[in-house]
């Protein structure tokens, strides 16, 4: 065995070798947040405790039974609480796959792990699409841009759309572009794994009819059988989705519907030119690097080629979208990224006898961003508002005991995946009369503990005064800026 692993080394070339140590490199740099995180938050926790209930009853996705809740406005009475639709499925059942095995250690591994899996697919797509070498340098940049090293190490549905998607790509040049039948069919695959990983693999739709037409220059694709087979897989892997809408939403395409219209009411509205506003922060110098490859293209008249217009209208048509939707976060705009590495790795190649030192200075750039995105998230993870709000939590998790006892706070998925307990939300209308006209309307045989925390209200708070004067404090935490208590109704 020792031999032939020898031997298996010795006949890897220089580009291999470098592969498999650039992604073990590439792991390490993802697994390392997990040694300070403190505090996972608001959508991570989400996925958590909807993986764990999914672990025990795997055919109840919805909030209905559920001791805790996510922000759902509930005006609506199908596209509201409990129908957690929204919330693609895939992330979410992964977890509970391990939380059933009791494998519950392996979970904070399972993102950086995919992380680094998706480098490896840049190197793949662009091995595909140009060469080994454009492959290597997209790879890396891949690697290092800030986003994807930063949602590389958080419990977000990111990078596994990221993952599925780049899949679906390279199976669709392997099986239409080269002809291999089995790639035909696992395109309609793995596209629709992409969809149930994030609703916005839709957009991508357009994208890939635009590919045929413009390569086949008529509708002369849909005589390809193989096509029909994996339009019919790419329905059979959804069927499940379209009862649980039918169930749910009285509509097949109702988690979808829910989806879209979650995305006008989740974290605000953001100007139209965010990604551009926060580019450095996103992409550090690949993104100027971009640019020049960009112009390049067009100077040069690379955009004729098929493998460069697939990508440059997978770029321009998502970008696009991202753009027009209302709520945006720089992770939103990931799926772009590995587009920007492959195009930048293309120019890179072409760039001539200094590519090699010219590369070398864009990575070093991109290791400082790297050290300043980690020194960021560990500047946050011990921020002392963060750990009274970590202390609140623990408190509670060691203090309250049995069924008879339940938390009000309105970070409802955070405070029950520390806790384990049940949480109640702040009434709408927040001040020390609603509450307890809350309380003793609904929960009157309970033990109720408010917990009161900076973390998500100001410090000067009103209802704060009110909580002191009205109510017994049990645990108090003040660190610096941080500040959180916990209070007993009796």
């Amino acid at each position: 065995m020792k031999n032939k692993i020898k031997n298996y080394w010795q006949e890897l070339d220089k580009i291999d070798k470098f592969l498999i140590f650039f992604l073990f490199f590439s792991l390490i740099l993802r697994v390392i947040s997990l040694s300070y995180l403190h505090l996972r938050g608001w959508d991570e926790t989400v996925y958590l405790n909807l993986g764990h209930d999914l672990s025990i009853n795997p055919l109840l996705y919805s909030l209905k039974n559920s001791t805790w809740t996510d922000f759902i406005p509930s005006t609506d009475v199908i596209y509201g609480w409990p129908n957690i639709g929204f919330r693609a499925p895939v992330l979410p059942y992964t977890i509970a796959l391990f939380s059933f095995l009791k494998l519950n250690f392996f979970i904070p591994v399972i993102i950086p792990l995919i992380g680094t899996f998706n480098v490896f697919l840049v190197y793949v797509l662009g091995k595909e699409l140009f060469n080994k070498k454009i492959g290597l340098y997209a790879m890396i940049l891949f690697s290092l841009v800030p986003i994807n090293l930063y949602t590389s190490g958080k419990i977000w549905s990111d990078s596994v759309f990221v993952f599925f998607m780049l899949l679906t790509f390279i199976s669709l040049w392997r099986g239409f572009e080269l002809g291999n039948k089995r790639f035909k069919i696992l395109f309609g695959l793995f596209f629709s794994l992409s969809l149930l990983s994030r609703y916005t693999a839709m957009w991508f739709a357009p994208i890939f009819l635009i590919f045929f037409l413009l390569k086949y220059k008529s509708l002369f694709f849909l005589k390809d059988k193989y096509l029909w087979y994996t339009v019919g897989l790419f329905f059979i892997i959804l069927l499940p989705w379209f009862i649980y809408g039918f169930i749910y939403y009285d509509n097949p395409i109702g988690s979808f519907i829910h989806g879209f219209k979650a995305a006008n009411y989740y974290g605000g509205v953001q100007s139209w030119n965010y990604f551009f506003v926060n580019h450095w922060r996103i992409f550090s110098i690949t993104g100027v690097l971009f640019i020049f490859s960009f112009i390049h293209l067009f100077l040069k008249k690379e955009y004729l080629k098929k493998e460069v217009y697939l990508i440059l209208v997978w770029f321009i048509f998502f970008s696009a979208m991202a753009i027009m939707m209302p709520h945006k976060e720089d992770r939103y705009i990931l799926m772009v990224v590995p587009v920007v590495c492959l195009l930048s790795g293309l120019f890179i190649d072409k760039i001539g006898k200094y590519r090699n030192i010219i590369f070398g200075f864009i990575c070093i750039m991109l290791l400082i961003s790297a050290c300043n995105t980690f020194k960021t998230d560990y500047l946050i993870s011990i921020d002392n508002t963060n750990i009274c709000f970590s202390s609140g939590n623990n408190f509670l998790a060691e203090t309250l005991i049995g069924n008879n006892s339940l938390i009000m706070n309105n970070q409802s998925p955070i405070v029950h995946y520390y806790t384990g307990k049940e949480i109640i939300l702040y009434p709408k209308i927040l001040n020390i009369n609603t509450v307890k006209n809350l309380i003793n309307s609904k929960y009157q045989n309970k033990k109720v503990y408010i917990f009161f925390a900076n973390y998500d209200m100001p410090m000067e708070s009103n209802f704060k005064n009110d909580l002191d004067i009205n109510f017994e404090k049990v645990f108090e935490c003040v660190k610096g800026e941080g500040y959180s208590a916990v209070y007993i109704y009796k």
